[in-house]
C-alpha cells in the first residue's frame, strides 16, 4: 500500500462538511485537517492509502462539484509534508529561506511536495489558507542554491494552474528574522 495525501477546497462550509464526511464514507481514509479557512471556504486534507484517498475525493469532487474550488490526489508525498502541516517541523539552521505564496489553498501542498523533491531542502511551514483570505504560503530552507532550484519548480507548478502570486529567496536570513519564524 502507498501512502497518500487529497485535499478538497470548497466556496461553502456547508458543502465542504457535507463532502468531507462523504469522503471518510466512502474510503479508509484519516482527516488530517477540517476545518473552515478564509474568506468562509472550507478545506479538508486526507492521508491513506493512495487508491482510498483517490476514491473519496473523487466522490467529493463528483458530488460537489459546483461548489468545488480545487482537489488534489499526491501518491507518495514528500515526507516533510506532514510536519509542515502540523507546524513541528524542527530546523536547526537557516542558510537560506525561500517564501512562495499561492491564491489557494490546494495549490501550496502539492507545491510543496515539488519542492521538497526537487532538492535537498527542509520544508518549515504551509500555512493552508489561515487568517490569509484563502491564500497559502511555504517556507523552507537549504542551501541556497537548492532553496533556488524549489522555489523556481513550485512557481512553475502553481503558475500553470494561475495560482502563483509571489516568491523570493533570502540568501543568509538575519537572525533576527529567523528567531520570528522559527
Amino acid at each position: 500500500m502507498s501512502r497518500a495525501i487529497g485535499m478538497i477546497e470548497f466556496k461553502t462550509t456547508p458543502a465542504g462538511i457535507t463532502a468531507a464526511d462523504a469522503m471518510v464514507k466512502t474510503s479508509e481514509v484519516e482527516i488530517v485537517e477540517a476545518q473552515t479557512v478564509c474568506p468562509g471556504k472550507y478545506i479538508a486534507i486526507i492521508t491513506g492509502d493512495l487508491s482510498a484517498v483517490k476514491a473519496a475525493v473523487d466522490t467529493a469532487v463528483t458530488t460537489y462539484e459546483d461548489k468545488c474550488i480545487d482537489s488534489f490526489v499526491l501518491g507518495n508525498p514528500h515526507e516533510s509534508i506532514f510536519p509542515a502541516i502540523y507546524g513541528t517541523t524542527q530546523v536547526e539552521e537557516i542558510s537560506a529561506l525561500g517564501i512562495l505564496e499561492t491564491y489557494d489553498a490546494a495549490s501550496i501542498i502539492e507545491a510543496a511536495d515539488q519542492a521538497a523533491k526537487t532538492a535537498i531542502v527542509d520544508l518549515i511551514e504551509l500555512r493552508i489558507a489561515k487568517g490569509m483570505c484563502g491564500k497559502s504560503y511555504m517556507l523552507l530552507t537549504g542551501e541556497v542554491s537548492a532553496v533556488e532550484a524549489s522555489i523556481e519548480r513550485a512557481k512553475e507548478l502553481v503558475a500553470e494552474k494561475g495560482m502563483y502570486m509571489d516568491s523570493s529567496v533570502i540568501a543568509h536570513p538575519d537572525r533576527r528574522m529567523i528567531d520570528t519564524i522559527l
